[in-house]
């Protein structure tokens, strides 16, 4: 009798075993042909018996399952992407040939959908599902650095932080080759694991026009986030020395010392600004926006001459800087200020009416100082409409009354384009 139920019992495991094995299969042969949801439901009955199951079996249950779950990629939710992801990383742990491969599908829906989460200002689901891409392999390490973007979109810094922070202890500067692929089927340009992975793709033919591109290095943006996470959330301190730490180890890096100047503009220490920036400028003496930026913080301390010299030579470097040229013009015209209040405060006598026909001309005399850098504006940007409505006003004062209303038409079409550009709610 032992032997008769011990054989019966074994026949029973091998039917079981049998048509978890056949379950399986089906999944499989489903996911081949696209029928996602016929593979779910095969899977869902081979689950509930899958510890009995040997390892290759489980490998390709998992493979099977992320396939199923990732589906064509479109309108995939969130918690499937994730687990999706979750059962890939299980197939490739188990030894299926073929997870490396579905991990590269998993991951790039996940960046799909998180491209299309941001689109739609949805930052902190983009955040997520590319911190999840990156986790899958821990190798694509710029899919960390634009989670830790979108963590910043959303405000939820305590996240941006921490990946900020495991980005630098990755020592990752985003400073690479990065080798992307057309994919045939949906026409979009892919990122790719590696170069060999690409390389695999295009041989097999379901990827086309392999590139190969150079990132610039993103140590210096990471190291200002930080510090500036640090200033948003109160602690100067930290902002501090987390600059410092970051400059260790390269000291003369100019992306840090902006980085760092940046800082400390948020912080308000103009002084210490500029002192940083002229030492960048020193360094990178053909970078136009570094003198516009030395521009900004030396009229913020009231330089406004030095602020001047900085703008024209960011001109110089770069002629469409058309904000250097409106800024030059709005220091210019700063200077009407203190006249008008001087002309309010004369009284009737000869003198006083002698004193005022001065400053009136002296005024005069500014509209027409500022006007050509405004001019120069509109020739090269034709909608920059702040220029345009300065250069209106100056007509006006100047008593030019032809250009003043010809540059109102201007004004009032530019007003018409920007609110048909403009969506509706």
């Amino acid at each position: 009798m032992k032997t008769r139920v011990f054989t019966a019992a074994l026949a029973m495991f091998t039917v079981v075993s049998f048509a978890q094995k056949k379950e399986i299969k089906r999944a499989g042969k489903a996911v081949e042909k696209g029928e996602f949801q016929e593979a779910k439901n095969y899977l869902q009955e081979a689950e509930a018996k899958l510890a009995d199951a040997d390892n290759d079996e489980k490998a390709d249950f998992y493979l099977y399952k992320g396939y199923a779950l990732v589906g064509n990629g479109e309108n995939v939710p969130t918690a499937d992407l994730m687990a999706a992801a979750e059962a890939m990383k299980k197939a490739k742990e188990l030894g299926q040939e073929q997870a490396e491969q579905g991990m590269s599908t998993v991951s790039n829906a996940l960046v799909n959908a998180a491209i299309t989460d941001q689109n739609a200002q949805n930052f902190a689901e983009a955040s997520k599902k590319l911190e999840a891409s990156y986790r899958m392999s821990n190798r694509d390490t710029v899919y960390l650095y634009y989670a830790a973007s979108n963590a910043v979109n959303s405000k939820d810094y305590d996240e941006a932080l921490r990946y900020y922070k495991e980005l630098q202890d990755l020592g990752f500067t985003g400073e690479e080759i990065v080798y992307t692929a057309v994919n045939k089927e949906t026409g979009e340009e892919e990122r790719m694991a590696s170069k060999e992975q690409r390389d695999l793709f295009v041989k097999s033919g379901t990827y086309i026009n392999p590139q190969e591109k150079k990132e610039e290095s993103k140590e210096g943006e990471i190291a200002k986030n930080i510090a500036l996470i640090y200033i948003e959330k109160g602690e100067k301190e930290k902002a501090v020395a987390a600059m410092e730490k970051a400059k260790e180890a390269n000291p003369n890096d100019a992306t840090l010392m902006q980085a760092e100047a940046d800082m400390y503009y948020q912080m308000g220490d103009m002084e210490k600004y500029r002192e940083i920036l002229e030492e960048v400028v020193r360094q990178n003496p053909d970078n136009a926006t570094l003198y516009y930026n030395m521009g900004v913080s030396s009229a913020e301390l009231g330089e406004n001459d030095r602020a001047i010299e900085y703008y024209k030579k960011a001109i110089e470097l770069d002629p469409e800087m058309s904000n250097a040229r409106i800024n030059i013009a709005y220091i210019i015209l700063s200077k009407e200020a203190p006249l008008v209040e001087q002309m309010n405060s004369l009284g009737m006598s000869k003198a006083d009416q002698k004193k005022y026909e001065e400053l009136a001309e002296e005024r005069q005399g500014i509209y027409k100082e500022a006007l050509p850098h405004l001019e120069k504006v509109m020739v090269k940007d034709p909608t920059n409409i702040e220029a345009a409505r300065t250069m209106m006003n100056i007509y006006y004062q100047i008593n030019e009354p032809e250009k003043a209303e010809e540059m109102k038409v201007k004004i009032a079409e530019l007003e018409t384009s920007n609110a048909e550009a403009t969506p509706k709610q």
